[in-house]
């Protein structure tokens, strides 16, 4: 299992420990380990469901039980994956998110499913590399995100999820056809500012999407009427429009600065305050919120800035807090999809599974 670093240092490289291992034997057998838990390696059993995905069950479970009970395996997990001890922990909200974290993934440590991910396939014209990124979640923790592009759209998927939003959601979604112009550095500080550029682009975008709909419609109608029927006006203005509107976008983005100040606005709450303060480029784009048990999703508007090759972050305007994001510089192998179809299956299937 690979784990993030502690929270919030999302430079710090991953954590790697063994879940399981496999002994081959002569004639054929193997015997399966459980690593699992503070005893030593114990008897497992592995089963292969289908294709690209297989099972690991625990057969000695008590060997993942520590004598102090719950509360010493508690403290234990806490220290190990927040690198922290509660009573290092104030605030209630936080106690309560890590105590229904360490619940939930506790229940399962004995009987796990694997499935397979492809990391995303890349081509020329993304902004930048695709791969996965340690993100900050505010009282979260790091979480593990997929950026994949998807033309004039980009997407980052959890691949570890936490009680409001599971693995397999659409985290954020970029909008590459709308980048955003931030006011100057002094300007920024006033999240008001920030916060009324991203809502003008929110309507511009929310109009577009009603326009398209619209030519849609007509279309449709028009492929119902005879051949020799004129064209629709509307329908050809709205289809050129259209057009040059992504050319003038292009040009906005071909012409952006190599870097410009970048500093969060007063009230925006960040995990880390040891983010860049030059960023390439920003975009408009929404992120998913909801409550506890994946409860009222909603996605809402916030603003993608791009630092550098192996750094993003995210202003979730709602909430009011931001998220860094930070490359995984790990090489998997066997990792690449064998084609953009199979990606795209995949990512589906995820997300179907945390539905």
């Amino acid at each position: 299992m690979y784990l993030p670093p502690h929270d919030p240092h999302v430079d710090d490289p991953m954590r790697f420990k063994p879940l399981f291992r496999i002994h081959l034997m002569e004639r054929k057998s193997a015997t399966v380990e459980c690593m699992y838990g503070h005893k030593g390696p114990h008897n497992g059993h592995i089963q292969i469901v289908k294709k690209d995905e297989f099972s690991t069950k625990c057969n000695q479970t008590d060997h993942h039980r520590m004598s102090g009970g719950r509360q010493e395996e508690f403290r234990t997990w806490l220290r190990e994956e927040w690198g922290r001890t509660l009573e290092d922990i104030f605030h209630e909200h936080m106690q309560e998110l890590i105590l229904m974290k360490f619940i939930y993934t506790s229940q399962y440590d004995n009987c796990l499913t694997y499935r397979r991910i492809y990391l995303p396939p890349s081509s020329p014209d993304d902004l930048i590399q695709p791969g996965l990124f340690k993100g900050t979640y505010g009282s979260h923790g790091l979480e593990i995100v997929m950026l994949s592009f998807h033309g004039k759209k980009a997407k980052g998927t959890k691949i570890t999820g936490d009680p409001n939003i599971p693995a397999g959601q659409q985290t954020v979604e970029i909008d590459l056809a709308h980048p955003l112009q931030l006011p100057d550095i002094e300007n920024l500080h006033d999240f008001s500012e920030l916060s009324r550029i991203v809502l003008e682009v929110q309507e511009q975008v929310r109009r577009e999407e009603q326009e398209r709909e619209l030519r849609q419609e007509e279309e449709e109608e028009h492929s119902q009427q005879p051949a020799s029927q004129p064209a629709s006006p509307l329908g050809g203005e709205g289809a050129e429009g259209e057009e040059t509107a992504a050319g003038a976008e292009g040009t906005t983005q071909d012409k952006a600065p190599a870097s410009q100040p970048f500093v969060l606005p007063m009230g925006v709450i960040s995990r880390n305050e040891d983010y860049p303060r030059t960023c390439r480029i920003c975009f408009y784009g929404t992120g998913l919120i909801a409550g506890h048990g994946f409860t009222s999703p909603e996605r809402t508007p916030g603003v993608f800035v791009l630092f550098d090759d192996d750094r993003f972050g995210f202003i979730w305007l709602e909430l009011k807090s931001f998220s860094l994001y930070s490359r995984i510089k790990v090489s998997f192998q066997n990792a690449q999809a064998p084609s953009r179809e199979a990606f795209e299956e995949m990512l589906k299937n995820i997300q179907s599974l945390a539905t």
